[in-house]
């Protein structure tokens, strides 16, 4: 089921996510719909906070050819490169705004699978960019946060004219 998205400034999105205790069917009808919602964006990833689901799972797929979804329960970045990507980034919950953000260009992620075992996986490029993205979302930030003052508040007048904000 494709299930809509908060709209900025919803506080939900300023709040961090609780963790997952276990991977029950539950949690895997919400990955579902999930993936199901990132696809129809079309986005490469989605963070449960965006639907109002208020726990820590994220999907991310950088595929080109889809369906290589990643479904990931309290994900944690355990190592970052040091060699920064810049990437346009934006989100469905601001829509009609972007901004360049910097990140690293790859990083080691621990979470739960599918599965329910802890998993570790190395990520580089739009996947690395995706899954830091999503990340930012379980604790309450939104890629905008990342940018200087001034270039932040010139991104939400302009997304307030755009009638997102």
């Amino acid at each position: 089921m494709i299930r809509p998205f908060l709209r900025w400034p919803d506080k939900r999105l300023k709040t961090p996510a609780a963790p997952v205790e276990a991977i029950t069917d539950d949690i895997r009808r919400i990955w579902a719909d999930m993936v199901e919602t990132m696809d129809a964006m079309p986005g490469v990833g989605l963070a449960a906070p965006q639907i109002g689901v208020m726990l820590r799972l994220a999907v991310v797929d950088g595929s080109d050819a889809r369906g290589q979804a990643v479904l990931m329960a309290n994900p944690e970045i355990v190592h970052a490169s040091g060699q920064m990507r810049e990437h346009d980034e934006a989100s469905p919950n601001l829509p009609g705004v972007s901004a360049v953000v910097s990140r690293p260009r790859a990083v080691t992620v621990r979470f739960l699978n599918a599965a329910g075992a802890v998993e570790e996986r190395d990520f580089v490029h739009l996947w690395a960019t995706s899954v830091q993205h999503q990340i930012d979302h379980l604790e309450g930030r939104m890629y905008f946060d990342r940018l200087s003052k001034l270039k932040r508040d010139m991104l939400l007048r302009r997304a307030g004219k755009l009638g997102a904000a």
